[in-house]
């Protein structure tokens, strides 16, 4: 999908390139140690082309998704400054965007967020200001209007390359191909989904998505994670609203030999990403490997994605010579 170049970071260039793109999330650390973030930076380097920053998911609190974000472009890799509306009001949502875009941040993904209720701080206050619909169309008006919702004019636009979450596996199933159309509209260029174990469903979900068009005006990555085994994969499908994970996955793992099962999710998740890559309109594979992350550069050379390619970085215009200079 050609157009216009928004933010011109590697992602963003890898997707206009026609490549099949791959981003992972970083386990944001307990802990104030930036060595922690670059450990686990390392452990994936090369295997990506962007990292994820997750913002409290689950209502945990960790390090600070502009933090993390931070730390990875300082490294000279492409972060996704991930922001969830469970935990700021406006006001503070695009001073932090500013500020991680004036440290080299240019993707964003947009999330409304899980409720408080979900994290090991239930007391905490909720804000919701925004809902990720209102979160894309506010970070649009800045990009491309340079100015704050208020109407006050900024002084330098951020460039953000803007992305949402879809999950093709909660019902109503015919739901959730337009709610991705009302976050593309909004302002998403790139959409990342939820897990996928049910390779049918989303070919239903991007059979739909085709039809309208959507593959056309978003990049639309497909989610995948590796298991560690059978027990793990039940948690994730009892506890995780929208992960919808077959019998026969869990079937497969707990079948595994003893001291297998973790490279059984592997194979699992290597064979889901063929799969996908081969259904019309799927961008890329969003790799989510919790305490998993060493295994994430096995999942992208078995998928046959590796290397990733090298893309050149946008040279910024010079500016016009003033007279007299």
């Amino acid at each position: 999908m050609s157009g216009e170049m928004k933010a011109g970071t590697n992602l963003e260039r890898v997707l206009r390139a026609g490549h099949f793109a791959v981003t992972a999330e970083l386990g944001p650390p307990d802990s104030s140690n930036p060595d922690d973030v670059i450990h686990e930076i390392g452990v994936m380097e090369g295997a990506v082309d962007a990292y994820n920053a997750t913002d409290a998911s689950g209502a945990h609190c960790h390090m600070s998704s502009v933090a993390v974000s931070a730390l990875t472009a300082q490294q000279g890799l492409d972060p996704i400054l991930q922001i969830s509306c469970r935990d700021k009001n406006r006001i503070a949502i695009q001073g932090d965007v500013l500020g991680a875009a004036a440290l080299g941040v240019g993707n964003v993904l947009c999330l409304t967020g899980d409720d408080v209720t979900a994290g090991d701080q239930p007391e905490a206050k909720r804000v919701f200001d925004f809902d990720c619909m209102h979160l894309l169309r506010t970070l649009r008006i800045m990009r491309d209007k340079s100015m704050f919702l208020s109407g006050r004019p900024l002084t330098t636009a951020p460039k953000l390359f803007l992305g949402a979450a879809s999950n093709p596996f909660a019902m109503p199933y015919d739901f959730r191909p337009i709610r991705m159309a009302k976050k593309i509209e909004a302002g998403a260029d790139f959409i990342q989904t939820q897990y996928c174990f049910d390779i049918p469903r989303f070919k239903e979900f991007m059979k739909r998505a085709v039809d309208l068009g959507l593959h056309e005006k978003a990049f639309i990555m497909v989610g995948v994670g590796p298991m560690k085994g059978g027990r793990s994969a039940e948690f994730i499908r009892k506890n995780v609203p929208g992960v919808r994970i077959p019998d026969a996955i869990i079937d497969r793992l707990n079948g595994a030999p003893k001291g297998k099962k973790a490279e059984e999710g592997k194979k699992i998740c290597i064979e889901l990403i063929q799969q996908a890559m081969e259904i019309e309109g799927v961008s890329g594979a969003h790799i989510m490997a919790y305490k998993l992350e060493h295994q994430v550069p096995d999942i992208v050379k078995g998928a046959g994605l590796w290397p990733r390619p090298v893309m050149e970085a946008v040279q910024e215009p010079m500016p016009e010579p003033v007279p007299g200079d």
